[in-house]
């Protein structure tokens, strides 16, 4: 699973957006992530060269098993950064913010052992 965090945006973004509308095309990701077409469609042809995503002809995306792996991983940890940040008193918009950049850098081993150590304090 070797993708740039840049690549770990566009993937998760996918998958937010898979979740929210069913299919997603590279305008919605602009749109989602406030990057322009021409950068989201460079990203494009970077996901699909690495084979994380495909697109069919209409320019629908779907993401690879490969692909889908990376999201859930980086979502999960965004989420759970998300929810551990609220709980300990922070502003929605800055945890949210601060889950997004902690979520690229924090290490497997790490996150796991928060994940254990905090999971049944927040349900």
């Amino acid at each position: 699973m070797s993708v740039h965090e840049s690549g770990e945006m566009y993937l998760e973004a996918i998958l937010v957006l898979m979740k929210e509308k069913g299919a997603v095309r590279s305008i919605d990701v602009s749109e989602y992530l406030g990057y322009s077409k021409p950068s989201v469609s460079r990203a494009m042809g970077i996901l699909r060269a690495g084979e994380y995503i495909t697109m069919d002809r209409d320019g629908t995306i779907t993401m690879t098993d490969k692909g889908r792996q990376i999201a859930e991983t980086i979502y999960e940890r965004h989420t759970l950064l998300t929810r551990i940040l609220l709980q300990l008193g922070v502003r929605e918009e800055t945890a949210s913010a601060d889950a997004c950049k902690l979520e690229h850098v924090i290490s497997d081993e790490s996150f796991q052992a928060i994940k254990r150590h905090v999971m049944g304090r927040l349900d």
